[in-house]
């Protein structure tokens, strides 16, 4: 008994020190970089340290392809690595607790798995779940709810019909979905050590831009929700816009929206059609519909939970478990 306790009071405690050695390297204002070998791949053995693999293992920690992610790994510094863990009791029932109605506690209860189940390193270095791609997060969600639940009853389904009307059940997974891409006439403005759209324009100069991190859309999320707190008027295509403009959360404060905010207030119509329709092209997460495979054919199935998102870490089906 006594075992089990200390196993479990050394577990506590490496997370509780992964913790403290991110939170210590947050306010950096930037990670350091370098030329990657090949976009989007790593050599997945060659940058963690030993004492941090131990850890891992120990902790029950799994490592992600970073090319498997939705971005493909575009995004990310070279050399950088996402492991993972099943979320825990304590973590389940905080995520039980979101209210669907309040898209802020939402988005709260989603970022406290990843806090709480992801270590993403590069080069030894420790990194926050804030530099994830936010397009990257439910795809990392269902991979920890994969490792959680991992038993085929527990699996997600939803339910669907055929041409005939005749209801069917469908696996919420990976394999079954869909991807936006960014076009294809945005390939040559790629700059592979920025890790960004460095993009040309006859009018504007050149715009940089990448699909936004959660450390970003955080930010531009509170600065909003404060205004309106306040009864202050909130521009909401700051959020549409600013998190693609930036590149690191880093450093990123309210001066820096207010200032992009009186900034926008200056652009003409043509110069914030270009930005708005180029944000729009830098999606690379999972598409609503799943491309699942029926008799001889495939259908178009929407992805969605019957209970709702915070039944990602409930089991769906109980009648397995009742005699």
């Amino acid at each position: 008994m006594s075992k089990d306790k200390n196993k479990k009071e050394e577990e506590i405690n490496l997370d509780e020190q992964y913790k403290a050695i991110v939170e210590a390297n947050e306010n950096e204002t930037s990670v350091e970089s370098e030329e990657p070998k090949n976009l989007g791949k790593v050599d997945m053995s060659r940058f963690q340290p030993a004492e941090a693999k131990e850890a891992d293992f120990h902790l029950g920690y799994h490592s992600i392809q970073i090319d498997s992610l939705p971005s493909g790994g575009m995004f990310y510094i070279p050399g950088t690595e996402i492991s993972i863990r099943s979320a825990k009791v304590a973590e389940i029932r905080h995520f039980s607790t979101m209210d669907e109605t309040n898209i802020l506690d939402v988005d709260e209860k989603l970022n406290a798995i990843l806090e709480s189940c992801l270590r993403i390193t590069s080069k030894k270095k420790r990194l926050s779940y804030k530099d994830i791609l936010e397009e990257d997060r439910f795809w990392i969600i269902l991979a920890i709810r994969d490792l959680t639940f991992p038993e085929p009853e527990n699996n997600l389904t939803v339910k669907y019909q055929d041409k005939r009307g005749v209801s069917h059940d469908a696996s919420i997974d990976k394999k079954y979905f869909q991807y936006f891409s960014i076009p294809e006439e945005l390939d040559k403005y790629y700059d592979q050590d920025k890790r960004t759209f460095i993009i040309e324009t006859k009018s504007f100069g050149n715009i940089e831009m990448r699909p936004p991190t959660i450390g970003l859309m955080q930010k531009v999320t509170k600065y909003i929700k404060e205004k309106q707190e306040k009864g202050l008027q909130a521009d909401q295509s700051l959020i549409q816009l600013i998190p693609y403009l930036y590149t690191d959360w880093r450093g990123f404060d309210d001066k820096s929206i207010f200032n992009f905010e009186v900034e926008l207030n200056g652009w003409n119509n043509r110069k914030y059609a270009l930005v708005y329709k180029l944000a729009e092209k830098m999606k690379v997460g999972i598409q609503p519909e799943m491309l699942v495979p029926h008799e001889d054919d495939e259908v178009l199935v929407p992805i969605g939970f019957r209970d709702g998102i915070k039944s990602i870490f409930l089991v769906q089906d109980i009648a397995g478990e009742l005699l």
